[in-house]
This record gives structure tokens, C-alpha cells and sequence, in this order.
């Protein structure tokens, strides 16, 4: 795919990277290196940088770049209007100064066509991904094909009334940042065409009993350990496998050495020999069943589970290790300040001693106070710097490592469906009278779909689609 050309489907701020390229819709972006996990690295107007695959489309080698949809430049659009492409190809404009949002294209002529769908909502702020208010959370979304509205009082489409503007505000789970729901439009998915891990498993929610708090990715990898008891219970069933078909092939052999009705002549005789020499061969064929079972299927199998096992224990500590740096850095923060309260209290405290007596001591003490006061607001724009910095490097961690577990359970799942196909191949080659028993496990290996398993389980154990934001002073 190196070399290729996409087209973004979403602005891009290129906060979320320390490189990161930033792009409006409907721009065409060179490709120059597709990485797995979910960041790739293209080229626009001679920058480089890195993006989320997620926000762009690949386009064919044999499309050209005219055939792309652009804005006609004889009727320039009237001022604050700008032209966006939604998820499923179709032009829309935006007025950046009134959010309003409309389908057709707006005339020079001021105002704003009667059939306009608009909406009106405070302007997110938060990690990039609505940059200059992009509303594409008011439009359909590619996935459940349903309009998806801010959480601030939606309009009507023949509406020509404006709603009220609601201060944005933000609310902390776990010493994590969230925006409020109340008065935050709704972020745009990750990956709008799928049930994707990294979507769903933000904010915590509380366990069965109502004790604590469970994580998002706590619940991603409780679903991974299940996975890994899973490959456990397969190859002990493979195992169990290998050993009936050795007893069996012991069984048929040992049973054609039995000198029964050795003293048959003629051709019944011949055919008792045959009969006792045909269960020989059929024990020779189950003994070559038994050890493809153990070098083809029970072999590779555990060797997947080891690696397995390694990847889940280097995630689960690197995500923990991330998030007790953010809570680090919120406790910081938190410190920060009710130190620079408790300065301002003591400058407001010295400044009534200075209105009660003017002297020179309580001056300097008043600049004292005022020179702490300035010392407590710098700490606290260096530790909210930091705790910034260290969310911005833990959303970015928490997309990659979720998608690399998504990746990791497909591959699971695609592991354990080869490998029956696998088992099942060899029986039928064994033993061609139960072919029978095996059809319906091919025909539901053959419907194995990762995709859907992954659908259902996000359905019931999701813990919240809302990501973090950086703390505002």
C-alpha cells in the first residue's frame, strides 16, 4: 500500500502525535508508510508526519485525482462558510463563525438557505479531533446509519431559532479528564465502519458488586484472558485427541494379531486374511492421524499460546504504567493548585493588613505574597503542562495497544478456525465413513466472523465512548 494515495474523511489536528499531519476532509494524502497499528505515515503539500488510518480512505490506483469531488472556484462561498465531505461521499457546508450547518450550497447573497439543518453547539476543544468545530457528529454515521446528535438541545429541521450556548465543562474519573456529556458534542469515532475496541472502553464503571472501579482496559484485557483459557481448553482437547487415536490404532492392531479361525482355507479363507490385514493398514492410518494431530495442530498451538501470554503481560503492564503516571501527574496538578489558593489567600489576607496599617514590613510582605502567589501559577501551568503531555501520550498509547488486541484476537480466532479446519482435513482423510459427523463443525468454522464476536461483546461490555481532554485552567 506504500505509494498509494487516500483521501481523509475527517479533519485531523495532528495533535494526538508528536509528528502528527494534520488535514481537513476531502484532502488527498500520499501514503508512505501503512503500519498495523493503526498510525500510518503520508506526505501532504511536502510535510510528513503521522495519521490515524482510521480517518482516511484508500483510493484506487486507478482513480485520478480529478475525478475527486471539488468545490467549484467560479462561485466562491460567502464569508465564514467552508466546505466539508461526510463519511458516505457527500458535500456539506459549515458556517465556522455560527456552526450553523446546511446541505445545500449556500448563495453569496447573506443569510442562510431556508431548507438549512442547523445546529448550534460550543465549539469543542479537545485533543484535536473537532478542530475549527468540524460538526461531523451531526451528520449519519456510517455505522448504525442513525443521526447522532450533540447532548445540547437539538433543533428541529425547519428550526430558524438558535439554541443557547452551554459552557463547556469537564468532569474527572479516576484522576482521568473527561468531557461532561451535558454540554459536550459527541466525538467522533476512531473507526466509524466497525465495532472497534478503541471506541468503547474509556470511561470506568463499577464491578457486579458495586465495589471500586473497573477500567476500560481492564475489561479489554479480562476478554483477552478468556481467550488465552480458551487456547488452554483447545489444546487440551487436541491432547485428549492424540491419545484416544494412539489407544484406538494399538487396539486395531493388536486385534488383527489374533489367531482366530487361522484354519480357514480357500477364499473364505483369503478374505478372513485380508479382513485381519485391512485392520492393520487402518491402525497404521490411524497412528499417522495421531502424530499430524501432534505436529500440525497441537505444536503450533501451543507455541501461539506462549507468544500470547507474553503479549498480554507486556500490555497489561505497560497500560498500567501509563496510567499511574497520569494519576501522578493529576495529583500534581491537585497540588499545584491549592498552592496557588492558598498564596492568593495570603495575598488577599496581607493587603487588608495593609489597608489597616501602611507600613514598610507589610509592604514587602505583601510583595513577598505576591511573588509566591505568581511562583504557585507557574507550577501549576508546568504540572498541567505535564499531566497534558502524559495524556496525550496515554490516548495515544491507549488507541495502538487496543488495536493491537484487537489484531491479536482476530488472529486468536483465525488461529483456532485454521486449526480445526486443520483437524477436521485429517479426519476425513482418517476415517471417510464419519464425514457425516464432521460437516456441521465445518460449516460453523466456515462462519467463524471475528468481526461479529467482536460486535456482540462490545454491544454488552462497553464502559463509555467518551475520551479525555486536556485540564483547562
Amino acid at each position: 500500500m506504500s505509494g498509494s494515495y487516500c483521501k481523509s474523511l475527517y479533519p485531523f489536528g495532528g495533535e494526538q502525535h508528536q509528528q502528527g499531519l494534520s488535514f481537513e476532509v476531502g484532502e488527498i494524502i500520499k501514503v508512505v508508510q501503512p503500519l498495523p497499528g493503526g498510525w500510518w505515515e503520508g506526505e501532504k503539500d511536502g510535510v510528513r508526519g503521522w495519521f490515524p488510518s482510521s480517518y482516511v480512505q484508500v483510493l484506487e490506483r486507478t482513480a485520478s485525482l480529478s475525478q475527486l469531488p471539488m468545490e467549484d472556484l467560479r462561485d466562491p462561498l460567502p464569508p465564514h462558510w467552508r466546505c466539508y465531505m461526510s463519511p458516505q461521499g457527500r458535500r456539506y457546508y459549515v458556517n465556522t463563525a455560527s456552526n450553523e450547518t446546511t446541505w445545500e450550497r449556500p448563495s453569496s447573497a447573506p443569510g442562510t438557505p431556508k431548507t438549512s439543518i442547523r445546529h448550534k453547539n460550543s465549539l469543542p476543544a479537545v485533543n484535536g479531533f473537532h478542530s475549527g468545530g468540524s460538526p461531523l457528529h451531526h451528520l449519519e454515521h456510517p455505522h448504525n446509519n442513525l443521526v447522532r446528535k450533540s447532548s445540547t438541545e437539538p433543533q428541529s429541521p425547519g428550526s430558524t431559532s438558535p439554541t443557547r450556548k452551554q459552557k463547556e465543562t469537564t468532569v474527572t474519573i479516576n484522576c482521568v479528564t473527561f468531557p461532561s456529556p451535558l454540554c459536550m458534542p459527541e466525538q467522533q469515532l476512531l473507526k466509524p465502519d466497525e465495532w472497534s475496541y478503541c471506541d468503547y472502553f474509556w470511561t470506568d464503571k463499577k464491578d457486579p458488586q458495586g465495589n471500586g472501579y473497573i477500567t476500560g482496559f481492564e475489561v479489554l484485557l479480562q476478554k483477552q484472558l478468556k481467550g488465552k483459557q480458551m487456547q488452554k481448553e483447545m489444546a487440551e482437547f487436541i491432547r485428549e485427541r492424540i491419545k484416544i487415536e494412539e489407544e484406538y490404532a494399538k487396539n486395531l492392531s493388536k486385534l488383527s494379531q489374533i489367531p482366530l479361525a487361522n484354519q480357514e482355507e480357500g477364499t473364505l479363507g483369503e478374505a478372513w486374511a485380508q479382513l485381519k490385514k485391512s485392520l492393520t493398514d487402518e491402525a497404521e492410518v490411524h497412528l499417522k492421524f495421531s502424530s499430524k494431530l501432534q505436529s500440525e495442530v497441537e505444536k503450533p498451538f501451543l507455541t501461539f499460546r506462549e507468544n500470547f501470554k507474553k503479549d498480554m503481560k507486556r500490555f497489561d503492564h505497560h497500560i498500567a504504567d501509563l496510567r499511574k503516571q497520569l494519576v501522578g501527574r493529576y495529583a500534581a496538578v491537585e497540588k499545584a493548585r491549592k498552592a496557588l489558593a492558598d498564596r492568593q489567600k495570603e495575598l488577599e489576607l496581607k493587603t487588608q493588613q495593609l489597608e489597616i496599617k501602611l507600613s514598610n514590613k507589610i509592604e514587602e510582605d505583601i510583595k513577598k505574597a505576591r511573588r509566591k502567589s505568581t511562583q504557585a501559577g507557574d507550577d501549576l501551568m508546568r504540572c498541567v503542562d505535564l499531566y497534558n503531555q502524559c495524556q496525550s501520550k496515554w490516548f495515544e498509547e491507549m488507541v495502538t495497544t487496543s488495536l493491537e488486541l484487537e489484531r491479536l484476537e482476530v488472529e486468536r480466532v483465525e488461529m483456532i478456525r485454521q486449526h480445526l479446519c486443520q483437524y477436521t482435513t485429517l479426519r476425513h482423510e482418517t476415517d471417510m465413513f464419519n464425514q457425516s459427523t464432521m460437516e456441521p463443525v465445518d460449516q460453523l468454522l466456515q462462519c467463524v466472523d471475528p468481526s461479529k464476536d467482536r460486535e456482540l461483546w462490545v454491544r454488552e461490555n462497553k464502559t463509555g465512548d467518551i475520551r479525555p481532554v486536556d485540564i483547562e485552567i
